[in-house]
């Protein structure tokens, strides 16, 4: 697993450093002298992870973090602050700035390797989401980065795995000031908490007495259901270094060394509650990217595109399982009408009752479509035609027995619908041969006068 890593430091030297050590595990370096050089380069997304030195002239590590951070473009990548400050103050300090994680002069090779491969797949996990989410930008859906921005990390929901009840009830308090904190005393236990919990964190002691602290950390990460919650792991001062890589490169995310200053816990447990966060937004904004692509906004029904990619793997499962099969295609009688007399908005009423009048009318397993204006298509699996007529007949009264209300004026419309249906023929037939039944159906009853349900010949 490779990547762009950007080292920014005003000491040469130190460049040329992290530069060999970086190129001798095969990953790609850039470099910057400066934070207003290093700026830029993010800007233009020329690197995926920066190594950041604290103290440069002009503009300081931190004040380049926090910009980085606050701007949409370049909130995204993963920033690892290089320093020889070693005070916890110093550490919250960059965490409150947005820095993901820390490297402490000298670095070691073990401990740099380590902390930037974790972050690259951090980084390869979001980027596929990230390109989603422009996608869906342009189809209108909200920026989820947005959000990240201004998201405080705090009122997260904290499970606590702790076998130590003086260990477990510092912590949970010092966490308790800004999340809601779960205790799990029982490692055994813990895994079936943090699958049905719902939890923003998860809050390892790697000090259990009768576990092991990183085996359940590798156990998080191979069930679905705790797979993407952040991991922080507490580690005593004389954890070996090698111990606490392998821990990194088995999916924790960030670890806190005994003894504890508070205030570097809540900037830690911050900044992987706003992680995850933004992961979710990511993921939930690609949800509603897929389902606006097959949905019709108007009406909430699949669009035309679901339909047709959808009918054909109907029609071939009823051949193969010799299960009858119908296709109604409805139209509603005179909408241009409608439209002409209470505006499109009234049009769009008429469209929106229709819709559920007709879900009402259908079961959960039938397949409702807006093909077009006011035009529909229900396809109906495990049903024959003298059922399918007895559905649209009970639709076309409904239909027709309630005027529609359009809402700008609260005047009435009286609404006929004519429908045409047909049914899956011999082992010959495919989607495109019913549809057209179908619709030479529906021709038909609009021809005879509409406000009917016509049945294609067998």
């Amino acid at each position: 697993m490779t990547a762009r890593i950007l080292v920014v430091d005003d000491v040469l030297a130190n460049v040329k450093l992290l530069e060999a050590r970086l190129s001798a595990e095969y990953f790609d370096v850039i470099t910057a002298l400066s934070g207003a050089e290093a700026l830029t380069i993010c800007e233009r997304a020329q690197c995926d992870i920066v190594l950041l030195d604290v103290m440069m002239p002009d503009m300081d590590g931190f004040e380049v973090c926090r910009r980085l951070k606050s701007n949409p473009k370049t909130h995204h990548i993963p920033v690892v602050m290089v320093t020889a400050l070693d005070q916890a103050s110093d550490r919250v300090r960059g965490l409150e700035a947005g820095a993901d994680d820390f490297l402490t002069k000298p670095v070691s090779d073990i401990a740099l390797v380590a902390r930037v491969r974790s972050l690259v797949r951090l980084k390869l996990m979001t980027d596929e989401l990230r390109m989603r989410a422009v996608t869906s930008r342009e189809i209108g859906i909200e920026n989820p980065v947005l959000e990240s921005i201004a998201d405080t990390g705090r009122g997260g929901r904290v499970l606590l795995i702790d076998d130590r009840e003086s260990s477990w009830d510092r912590i949970a308090g010092m966490l308790s000031a800004e999340h809601t904190v779960d205790v799990e005393p029982d490692p055994a236990e813990a895994l079936f908490r943090a699958a049905d919990g719902e939890y923003d964190i998860v809050v390892v002691s790697l000090a259990l007495q009768s576990f092991d602290g990183l085996r359940l950390c590798s156990q998080l990460r191979s069930l679905d259901r705790t797979r993407n919650v952040p991991v922080l792991a507490v580690a005593d001062a004389d954890e070996e270094s090698a111990r606490l890589n392998r821990g990194l490169e088995i999916g924790v995310n960030d670890y806190v060394f005994r003894p504890i200053d508070r205030n570097e816990l809540l900037a830690r447990a911050r900044t992987q509650v706003r992680k995850k966060r933004f992961t979710e937004r990511l993921r939930d904004n690609v949800q509603l990217s897929i389902e606006a692509a097959i949905t019709d906004a108007l009406t909430g029904l699949h669009n035309r595109r679901y339909m047709e990619t959808h009918v054909s793997t109907l029609v071939e499962q009823a051949i193969a399982r010799g299960k009858p099969l119908a296709v109604l295609v409805l139209d509603i009688d005179f909408f241009k009408a409608i439209n002409d007399t209470h505006g499109h908005d009234g049009g769009d009423d008429v469209l929106r009752e229709f819709a559920m009048r007709l879900r009402k009318s259908i079961r959960g397993i039938d397949l409702a479509c807006r093909f077009g204006g006011e035009e529909f298509v229900v396809v109906m699996p495990d049903t024959d035609l003298g059922v399918a007529a007895k559905v649209a007949e009970r639709l076309r009264r409904r239909i027709a027995s309630e005027p529609f209300l359009i809402h700008a004026t609260g005047k009435t419309v009286e609404v006929t619908i004519s429908v045409g249906l047909a049914g899956l023929g011999g082992p010959d037939d495919n989607p495109t041969k019913v549809l057209k039944r179908a619709d030479e159906a529906l021709y038909r009853a609009k021809r005879d006068g509409r406000n009917r349900v016509v049945a294609a010949a067998a």
